[in-house]
């Protein structure tokens, strides 16, 4: 009986992020092809660009139950958006040069064959995101791996950080905060307990990394699926 319910909820899990990505105007869903198994969806195909793989992976993250996604798509990139390693060096350095919230002069940028390797230090959290962004939407990217460290120049005090945080948590509407430990060990941050959603539980850590000197946050929140 638990292997035939197992069975169900993930077959409902796969039509409900079919129905996503089909209501995604971004992507193509007929290029996508989806499994579940225990929660966690494999997307595989193909697509067209770098940017169509990062929305098909939110799209499945956003469905109720999805407890993790595996994102196998590959990027083929048709003749026009081809590009040159040098041609998409410029681009990517150009991008991030007109992001307000990318800081540029401590940034390496490598481009192999279309795959952007991105390294550095950044002071936040949201900065190392924001040049994941700016890169990730360029034409021409094959891949991106994100290897830029936050590194604060802050050290809170960590019983006042605390407080700060378990706050922020109860402000958010998005938020059922009230199954969430925060424990500070230093500069990092160790989440435990349980949340509804992947979005909230990505919710939660967008909120910590908010906090100042933060260097390390530990996801470990659990995602209830039933």
């Amino acid at each position: 009986m638990a292997t035939a319910t197992t069975v169900r909820t993930d077959q409902d899990i796969q039509a409900d992020v079919l129905d996503e990505l089909t209501w995604e105007p971004r992507v193509q869903p007929n290029e996508i092809g989806v499994t579940v198994t225990e929660g966690v969806v494999t997307l595989t195909g193909w697509v067209d660009n770098y940017a169509k793989k990062w929305v098909a992976e939110r799209a499945a993250h956003r469905v109720a139950r999805v407890r993790a996604v595996a994102n196998d798509l590959t990027v083929r990139l048709p003749g026009p958006a081809e590009r040159t390693d040098t041609e998409l060096a410029t681009a990517v350095r150009r991008a991030l040069e007109w992001d307000a919230f990318v800081p540029v002069e401590p940034l390496q940028v490598t481009v192999a064959d279309g795959w952007v390797t991105l390294r550095g230090d950044v002071e936040w959290e949201y900065q190392r995101r924001a040049v994941e962004r700016a890169v990730g939407r360029l034409t021409g990217v094959r891949g991106l791996s994100n290897g830029i460290t936050v590194r604060p120049s802050v050290r809170p005090d960590p019983a006042e950080l605390t407080n700060r945080i378990v706050d922020a948590l109860a402000r958010n509407a998005a938020i059922a905060g009230e199954r969430i430990t925060v424990r500070l060990r230093g500069d990092a941050v160790l989440l435990e307990g349980v949340v509804h959603s992947v979005p909230e539980r990505a919710e939660v850590e967008r909120t910590v990394w908010s906090a100042p000197g933060i260097h390390h946050v530990h996801n470990h929140l659990v995602v209830l699926t039933a």
